[in-house]
């Protein structure tokens, strides 16, 4: 099972920027795809970006142009740069991994944002 740590949340006015850090301690594995999700209270988790091991990103359509993911070369540390956050972004979020072929089970603490002004 692959642990991992979200880092990096706090309060924002709106309209700012806000970067979230995700890795692991486990440098025996080389994770195929990272992504984040977010859940917004009273709402389900969504998958907002993910990255895969060839750089090649994804991302939900509400965030497109505004959220930047981005990789550290060789290594399971992903970062989601997020621009121009509005207050209905307030959320959780998570940082999770996928195989080829389906996403990971665990879940990690998370990581809030809030959006306020």
């Amino acid at each position: 099972q692959v642990h991992l740590v979200e880092s990096g949340g706090g309060l924002v006015q709106p309209g700012e920027s806000l970067t979230l850090s995700c890795t692991t301690a486990r440098t025996d594995i080389r994770i195929w795809a990272m992504g984040w999700y977010r859940q917004a209270p009273g709402k389900e988790r969504e998958l907002v970006a993910s990255i895969d091991i060839a750089g090649t990103t994804e991302f939900a359509d509400s965030v497109k142009g505004r959220f930047i993911i981005s990789r550290e070369s060789n290594t399971n540390t992903v970062s989601l740069q997020r621009n121009n956050l509005k207050p209905e972004e307030t959320a959780v979020y998570y940082c999770k991994g996928r195989s080829p072929t389906k996403w990971y089970d665990n879940w990690g603490k998370g990581t809030q944002v809030t959006v306020s002004s």
